[in-house]
């Protein structure tokens, strides 16, 4: 999948994510159950935010994206932050030239862009194949909850200064799964707003198909929770983090 426009506006869209909150989670388990590595792969880093707070916190981090221009901008960001960090395009189905880390990231989402059940097994065997004996893979995905609740149907809008969205969910063709059609409209030096258009597809699965994919693959769950408050899921949580052990 190619951003193209929409990596140049991410972190406009992005500014009030909660990037610390993904830092603090992977430091707290990480101290808990890692294998006192520092060596991490950043899946999915998109236009590298997280990538950067990991570098700034003294792990050594490779990022890794599909999209060419998402990494551009985060060699970029990086750059500007006085780190150093390599970034490759790959799929993260099919990693190869990298590693051994220590730990895998994989958040914002990341996972909810895989369409087939196959694709997420093969993924997380994927994932499974470069990491060191004792090694964290760590991820957040949509809960069915806020796929099927939060998401479809919906209608999100917001306009600040100089840019304003449009963001429209609709049923996907999978099921668990969500076609978001969001409309950019960004103002140029002149003053003119020109218009930019994204089509994403997202799918997610119950908890317990995530731990019976990871267990399959040889990962030992050690822990799942929601909404970065550290506690069990619930009915309504719309954010399920997992933490399997190598």
């Amino acid at each position: 999948m190619s951003y193209q426009a929409f990596a140049y506006l991410y972190d406009q869209l992005m500014s009030e994510a909660p990037y610390d909150e993904w830092l603090r989670y992977t430091y707290k388990v990480d101290s808990a159950y890692g294998n006192s590595g520092k060596r991490v792969l950043d899946v999915g880093c998109g236009t590298g935010a997280v990538t950067t707070l990991l570098a700034k916190q003294g792990y050594d981090v490779t990022g890794v994206d599909l999209s060419e221009d998402m990494l551009t901008v985060a060699q970029e960001k990086v750059g500007e932050a006085g780190l150093s960090v390599p970034f490759y395009q790959q799929d993260m189905k099919n990693l190869e030239g990298i590693g051994p880390f220590d730990m895998i990231v994989a958040f914002c989402d990341s996972l909810n862009y895989l369409h087939t059940e196959e694709d997420v097994q093969q993924t997380f065997a994927s994932f499974y194949d470069h990491l060191n004996d004792g090694g964290l893979l760590l991820f957040d995905v949509h809960s069915l909850f806020k796929v099927n609740e939060r998401f479809i149907g919906a209608t999100f809008a917001d306009h600040d200064e100089h840019i304003s969205y449009i963001w429209k969910s609709f049923q996907g063709d999978y099921p668990n799964s969500v076609e978001h059609e969001l409309s950019f409209f960004v103002e140029d030096d002149s003053g003119r707003y020109e218009r930019f258009d994204e089509l994403h597809v997202q799918r997610t699965y119950a908890e317990s198909v995530y731990r019976h994919w990871l267990e399959s693959t040889g990962f030992t769950v050690v822990k799942v929770t929601g909404d970065f408050n550290d506690e069990f899921v619930s009915s309504t949580t719309e954010r399920l983090f997992f933490a399997a052990k190598k």
